[in-house]
């Protein structure tokens, strides 16, 4: 069953290259209204996956955008328009043309004067938003929801975190204490720091996160069981003390979204939530995963678990690397 090792580290390595796990990857599409006329329009397209070279806002017919100001920064297309719209926009139709020529969504995020900030997602089926006079609380829950669970889904750093624990510790009940306490850390920081109660520069907290993800891959690699570690004796501690330092993480990703005024708590509450839908769908794949290993090939399973933390380790290792020398 070697090539069940191999085919799952691949794996892990192929879903996480990217230096930088927190960034957003969908294009980012923001409308700023300056005034009663005037609107400032910012593109964020990343190079990867054809939306720089494909997509363009799409504004009412009233609208008339100037030359592009562009810059590239980070692997990403920066595009900056002002747009001057003879009409007001409440009621009317934004969004991006040629998503459907990409392989990735699009979040638009608009800021009205004197009206609550909206955020909307743009799919390839779905490519346009309407600026409501006021974000209703169904729309920012759907919205922040999907954000939420996308960012565990593509935060290749908590995945793997999460990953980890499940492949270091034994038993449904075990695992479940360790990820509750984790999800509550993470929470709590995420909520306080979103809020402005808490404050860190990300820079720090990227780095410690990729260490966090090498602690544990060194972890299950040296696990004994005649020897329990700290991290298996009291798992939900070690869990809850990294959660922390995660939960600013989710913020800082949260907080490069902007929030939605009027409507922060529900916004901050969906977005949690689908932060712990997508932790919830990997701990379950993960188990079904390992289950089927330990009943097909049970002599197996413990060289799955140390490719897997070898690459797992190898990854954040990396990550730590290039974040510091970044």
């Amino acid at each position: 069953m070697s090539w069940l090792r191999w085919i799952l580290t691949f794996t892990l390595l192929a879903g996480a290259t990217p230096a930088v796990a927190d960034e957003l990857r969908p294009g980012y599409l923001e409308l700023t209204q300056k005034s009663a006329q005037v609107w400032q329009v910012k593109l964020k397209a990343p190079l990867k996956g054809g939306m720089a070279a494909n997509v363009a806002p799409v504004l009412p017919a009233e609208c008339t955008l100037n030359t592009p100001r562009r810059n590239l920064i980070e692997g990403s297309l920066i595009s900056m328009w002002d747009a001057t719209c003879a009409l007001p926009l409440v009621g009317r139709e934004v969004g991006l043309s040629g998503l459907d020529m990409t392989v990735s969504d699009a979040l638009v995020r608009i800021t009205s004067l004197g009206r609550p900030v909206q955020a909307a997602r743009l799919t390839a089926a779905s490519p346009r938003a309407i600026i409501a006079a006021r974000a209703g609380t169904a729309q920012v829950a759907r919205t922040y929801f999907v954000l939420g669970v996308d960012h565990i889904l593509t935060g290749y750093d908590h995945l793997l975190f999460v990953l980890s624990l499940v492949l270091l510790l034994n038993g449904g009940w075990v695992i479940a204490r360790t990820v509750t306490a984790f999800t509550v850390a993470h929470s709590i920081t995420l909520v306080g720091a979103t809020l402005g109660l808490l404050g860190v520069n990300q820079k720090p907290v990227e780095i410690c996160i990729a260490l966090s993800i090498v602690f544990l891959a060194v972890e299950i690699v040296k696990r004994d069981p005649a020897h329990p570690r700290l991290s298996e004796r009291i798992p939900w501690l070690i869990a809850f003390l990294f959660g922390l330092l995660h939960g600013f993480g989710f913020a800082g990703a949260l907080s490069a979204i902007g929030m939605p005024e009027g409507e922060v708590p529900i916004a901050l509450l969906t977005f949690n939530l689908g932060v712990e839908a997508g932790q919830l769908a990997i701990v379950i794949a993960a188990l079904i995963l390992l289950g089927l290993t330990a009943r097909f090939a049970i002599s197996a399973l413990t060289r799955v678990k140390h490719g897997s933390a070898y690459a797992i380790g190898i990854t954040a290792s990396f990550w730590f690397i290039t974040r510091v020398l970044d």
